[in-house]
């Protein structure tokens, strides 16, 4: 009945092979002169999901989580990760080739500094970034930058680069012509007296020329490169045949187009002329700083303009993304209504879980991608924050709770939504700690707080309730998305590293959580607009959110006698909206359901 189009549930990586292919680079580094190389989870654009072959720490080692490097040396071999793949690294990776290490405990410099000391330490320059480098190189680690990978070197049958066709994004959805980004873009180098600015982030790349791709999975991203100057036209070096000759005279009409074979010919003829360029060097690789310096350009280290620019949605922006997401709340009731009737059964595991949800919601018409592979986890697989079911880890869906966090790419505006659902009885601790995990979800969506405040200020809302039993989570309460790009997406976010100030019109994720390992997770996720909050006797502008996500929070789980009489209010009103917003979109069938799950608690 359900199946799946944009996902699979195939292992992806075999970690029983790790001290095979480790012995095999350990063999190529000695014939290239070198005691160890660095394999970080990353492509030349530091994108966050990376094309097939760019894969090189999950085919090394095993580990497939989305954020992670390995340290390679003759006797040794580390895998660094953070606290959300801990346990996943031990069930993935053989850790009698690769020892897992937590850079909370131990970052890669500090081990390298322990291990390493004395040694050539290889990497791939295209790989590391400018920051990356320098604070590897300011530990005292002696880096060989190394012409070609070596891993590349020994991956048999190593998949072939992606070449997906480019599209137009259409003007009524971007909200803003290309020309017009181009000015802005403009005028910000200019201010920061630079001569052109370097490109190396597809998602810029794609908001600045109002363009979208399929070269990562579930971002619909081009991979391309582009230098823009502070006066004319900027340069979009892309492989010619993403694109048809209609898109490309578009193009051509605002920005000389050229194949990605340019760009060092490019970045050495502006250092040769003693040009300044602005780069973000948290996203530049450490090789193109490498071409520019040696052909004498002066380099301006600044953030990438465009992030914060792209992090502030525009009117059309938002109403697509509300649009968006009154169609993905439709398409989750209709799902929530389906499970609770077949997990009664006992007959549901979690990938039929994800393959039905998937096809709710491409039975809209208009599911371009989903937006993450779906985390379906059951039992003990849900206390694993960024858990992907596979075949081997498949579980049946049994009483307790489970977990569904997954999203969607629509052409309007992109989603992302957690529910846990209580399936038959739950425990005393189960309710308790989904409880106060909603009150950390309230108190996140009820902030009100001054212009100029930051996610980090705020992000102790979301956890006061579980301090009160000494817990907590190990992730960030909420992080950026884009408008039909990055569901993950920056500068901003809800975290204890979230430093830049929230804006009006930035989209966040409000996501507190709790996992008690072995057992059972909790996540209750909306996304919220950040919109001005303006009221009589305020001494200063206020900012609040607006929550843009629409479908039934599970009440069944809840210790009513934990929430304040405030805090009822909010689920009843926030259902009472749900009910309006998606109610005239359902089945009969799934408005009797909905009726039902929204029902008062007060």
């Amino acid at each position: 009945m359900f199946e799946s189009r944009f996902q699979d549930f195939d292992e992806r990586a075999d970690g029983l092979r790790g001290a095979e292919r480790l012995a095999l680079l350990r063999a190529e580094l000695r014939a290239r002169g070198v005691d160890g190389f660095l394999v970080p989870r990353a492509d030349a654009h530091q994108n966050e999901y990376v094309p097939a072959s760019e894969e090189r720490l999950a085919w090394l080692t095993g580990f497939t989580g989305s954020a992670g490097s390995a340290a390679v040396l003759m006797d040794r071999a580390a895998l660094f990760m953070d606290g959300r793949y801990t346990v996943q690294a031990r069930e993935q990776v053989d850790t009698s080739a690769f020892t897992p290490v937590n850079i909370l405990d131990q970052t890669p410099a500090a081990w390298l500094r322990e291990h390493a000391a004395g040694h050539r330490i290889g990497f791939d320059p295209w790989l590391h970034t400018v920051d990356a480098v320098d604070r590897l190189r300011a530990a005292g680690v002696a880096l060989v930058p190394l012409a070609n990978n070596p891993v590349d070197a020994i991956w048999n049958g190593r998949p072939q680069p992606p070449a997906e066709p480019i599209t137009a994004h259409e003007p009524r959805l971007a909200g803003e012509d290309a020309v017009s980004k181009i000015a802005r873009v403009q005028q910000e180098i200019v201010s920061a007296g630079a001569d052109h600015l370097l490109l190396t982030d597809p998602h810029a790349i794609a908001w600045l020329f109002n363009i979208r791709g399929g070269d990562v999975a579930h971002t619909p991203l081009p991979l391309a490169w582009a230098l823009v100057p502070a006066d004319g036209k900027p340069l979009l070096l892309v492989q010619s045949r993403k694109l048809t000759n209609l898109l490309r005279d578009d193009l051509a009409e605002i920005a000389e187009i050229g194949e990605p074979e340019r760009l060092q010919q490019e970045l050495a003829a502006l250092g040769q002329a003693g040009r300044t360029i602005m780069l973000d060097t948290s996203m530049t690789a450490d090789h193109l700083r490498h071409v520019l310096e040696t052909n004498g350009a002066r380099l301006k280290h600044a953030a990438d303009p465009i992030q914060k620019l792209k992090a502030v949605k525009n009117t059309a922006e938002i109403a697509g993304t509300r649009e968006a997401h009154l169609r993905d709340g439709a398409a989750m009731a209709r799902f929530l209504c389906w499970f609770d009737r077949e997990a009664a059964g006992g007959a549901l595991d979690e990938i039929s879980a994800a393959q039905a949800l998937e096809t709710f919601r491409r039975e809209t018409g208009q599911l371009m991608d989903v937006s993450f592979p779906t985390i379906s986890a059951a039992g003990p697989n849900a206390a694993l924050p960024h858990y992907r079911v596979t075949r081997a880890t498949n579980r049946r869906i049994e009483p307790g709770l489970f977990l569904i966090d997954s999203g969607a790419q629509y052409r309007d505006g992109t989603t992302d939504i957690t529910r846990t659902i209580a399936v038959g009885e739950t425990t005393p601790e189960m309710r308790d700690r989904y409880t106060r995990v909603l009150k950390g979800h309230i108190a996140i969506a009820t902030a009100r707080f001054p212009k100029g405040s930051s996610g980090a200020q705020l992000d102790p809302f979301a956890r006061r309730a579980l301090w009160d039993v000494g817990a907590d989570f190990d992730h960030g309460t909420g992080h950026g998305v884009g408008s039909y790009l990055s569901v993950h997406e920056g500068p901003q976010r809800i975290s204890k590293l979230g430093h830049v100030a929230l804006e009006a019109g930035m989209i966040l994720s409000n996501e507190p959580g709790y996992y008690r390992e072995g057992a059972f997770g909790i996540r209750i996720e909306n996304l919220v607009l950040v919109r001005e909050d303006a009221r009589p006797g305020d001494e200063r502008p206020m900012l609040a959110f607006e929550t843009l996500t629409f479908a039934p929070i599970d009440t069944r789980p809840l210790a009513l006698d934990l929430l304040t009489a405030e805090e009822r209010a909010w689920l009843d009103a926030y259902h009472e909206r749900v009910a309006a917003k998606i109610g005239p979109l359902l089945d009969e069938g799934t408005l009797s359901w909905m009726e039902r799950a929204c029902s008062s608690v007060r």
